[in-house]
């Protein structure tokens, strides 16, 4: 889940959030999930919890997946996550 303020929107600024985000070891589950499919797209939307491996942190975020199907496989087109707000009220 999102767990920068720092918008990522170039693709050396996307990977290194996510080389940091899986140096902390995460673990997901879903809680939710809704799928939405299409001809050559699906939507997926819901909630996730991540557990950080090396800190046993645990983060819920809603989430959001919109995949394409592009030469025979399925391609993460778009995902966006946050942090669920009501960790911090």
């Amino acid at each position: 889940p999102t767990v920068s303020d720092t918008p990522r929107m170039d693709y050396d600024s996307i990977k290194a959030y996510f080389v940091d985000f899986l140096q902390k070891k995460p673990q997901g589950v879903l809680l939710e999930s809704k799928v939405i499919k299409g001809d050559d797209w699906a939507l997926d939307a819901g909630i996730y919890e991540f557990t950080m491996g090396a800190t046993g942190d645990k983060v819920k975020a809603r989430y959001t997946y919109l995949y394409n199907y592009e030469d025979g496989e399925w391609k993460i087109a778009h995902h966006h996550s946050s942090v669920m707000p009501e960790a911090f009220l």
